[in-house]
């Protein structure tokens, strides 16, 4: 895995603000930007006029794709591994440094590796955990905690909006440490809600069910898209959509929440 100095490039950056300045837009990072749900996300905030940082851990060259179609001005690519707490820490304060603060952070980078009970070994069982937990849970509190610090310190009434799973709550018993992460991401989740709003930082999640990524792309059978009344599954720009609204002073009431993104395909 390369450092998390390996990897860096912008797009008409914008020179920090001097102080007192009010920067055009929200500075926003989402992590694992590079396609799927994280690059839609990216794009969102970019057509609401905001600037991104679009962070990646591997696929440099996806990430690229995702910083070249952003519209605006001033966003930036990082790479950073987010299993290793200083490479976290040290990606939010540089994505702070060249957006000129940081209003948003999205947790979207996961890890999700399959590892049945019945057909998987003790070690390759406890790979899958630690791998896991370490990049879904710990990189996304780590993460969490360096921009609620930055925002604290800067008096920013930002936001915080975890990329969960319905899996949490229905369930995923060929990928049970992912299930069991987007549950604890939920939970960490509302737990900041209630540590942060004292400060005026919103903290809130989305729980997606099936998506219509690259990643899943063999998993999408018909009977997967049978789940949902509607009759398919989600797109990533709908899962944006719901990110971006929890982002927003609009949706201020509702830190605390796990939105459900899952065309009714889980009720709870």
């Amino acid at each position: 895995m390369p450092s998390s100095d390996d990897f860096s490039r912008s797009t008409s950056p914008s020179p920090a603000p001097a102080p007192g300045a009010s920067p055009s837009g929200r500075g926003v990072l989402v992590t694992g930007a590079s396609r799927g749900i994280g690059r839609a996300v990216a794009t969102a905030f970019a057509e609401a006029g905001d600037r991104v940082a679009v962070h990646c851990g591997t696929r440099p060259d996806e990430a690229e794709r995702t910083l070249a179609g952003l519209p605006g001005e001033g966003h930036v690519l990082l790479q950073a591994d987010i299993s290793d707490p200083d490479a976290t820490a040290d990606l939010v304060e540089r994505a702070a440094a060249a957006l000129g603060g940081l209003a948003v952070l999205v947790n979207n980078a996961a890890v999700n590796l399959a590892h049945p009970v019945a057909t998987t070994s003790f070690e390759d069982w406890q790979r899958a955990w630690r791998s896991t937990l370490d990049v879904n849970v710990l990189g996304a509190a780590n993460a969490s905690y360096v921009a609620a610090r930055h925002m604290i310190d800067a008096g920013t009434r930002g936001h915080i909006v975890n990329v969960g799973s319905r899996g949490a709550f229905r369930g995923e018993p060929d990928h049970p440490a992912y299930g069991a992460s987007k549950a604890a991401l939920h939970a960490l989740g509302q737990s900041l809600a209630v540590a942060l709003a004292p400060h005026g930082i919103t903290v809130a999640s989305v729980a997606p069910g099936f998506v219509e990524t690259e990643r899943v792309a063999e998993r999408l059978t018909p009977q997967v898209r049978a789940d949902s009344p509607f009759g398919r599954v989600a797109t990533p720009r709908e899962v944006a959509s719901a990110v971006r609204y929890l982002a927003s002073p609009e949706a201020v009431w509702s830190s605390g929440a796990v939105l459900d993104v899952n065309g009714a395909s889980h009720l709870r």
